[in-house]
């Protein structure tokens, strides 16, 4: 039987669904709030770590206070996906007794919708000018929240690279307010035809 996995203070890593509100959540806390999005910038993730001799013990690192992010703007965006994409009925949607080019005209539909939120809600832009497959090197000092590095990463910048993927940066969030009575958890009403 296999044990699930555990952070170091013995609690149990949250699963894929349960990382999905923390997932928007951080990501419109980085958007609103320059202090959080600086303290993410400062974690020692995505950039290559220096490579430490044989006779020297790895500095402890002290993990960061995490603090509660608010999930509002995560559900308005999903309630938003679901309202002009049918994101969630897709979703959940059983797909097993469908041709593929019955999900394929669905997948279209969603495609549209999800294109329609995005452009409406914000302005995204590519993180690199360059165009995927350009070669690139990065310097000591570049901005590892904006660039990972993937293949055999070793040794210290500069890297020589190629662009993969050109990654996307969200210049401009336009989310509707909400009223106080507003219940962001319903994502989309249910409907009763009378």
């Amino acid at each position: 039987m296999n044990k699930p996995n555990t952070t170091p203070q013995n609690k149990p890593e949250p699963s894929f669904f349960q990382r999905i509100p923390l997932a928007f959540g951080a990501f419109f806390s980085i958007l609103s709030d320059a202090g959080f999005a600086a303290r993410i910038r400062d974690l020692p993730m995505g950039a290559a770590q220096p490579q430490t001799a044989v006779h020297e013990m790895p500095k402890a690192v002290v993990p960061r206070p995490l603090r509660e992010t608010p999930t509002d703007a995560a559900l308005q965006l999903l309630g938003l996906l679901q309202r002009d994409a049918r994101l969630i009925d897709f979703a959940e949607e059983n797909l097993s007794s469908y041709s593929d080019a019955d999900i394929g005209a669905a997948a279209r539909l969603v495609h549209e919708g999800c294109r329609k939120v995005l452009r409406e809600h914000f302005t995204i832009e590519p993180v690199r000018p360059e165009e995927e497959g350009s070669r690139i090197t990065l310097n000591e000092g570049f901005d590892a929240s904006a660039i990972r590095l993937t293949g055999n990463v070793v040794g210290q910048p500069p890297f020589s690279g190629s662009i993969s993927h050109r990654g996307w940066r969200a210049t401009e969030v336009r989310l509707p307010k909400l009223t106080d009575s507003h219940d962001a958890t319903v994502c989309a009403q249910a409907e009763v035809e009378l």
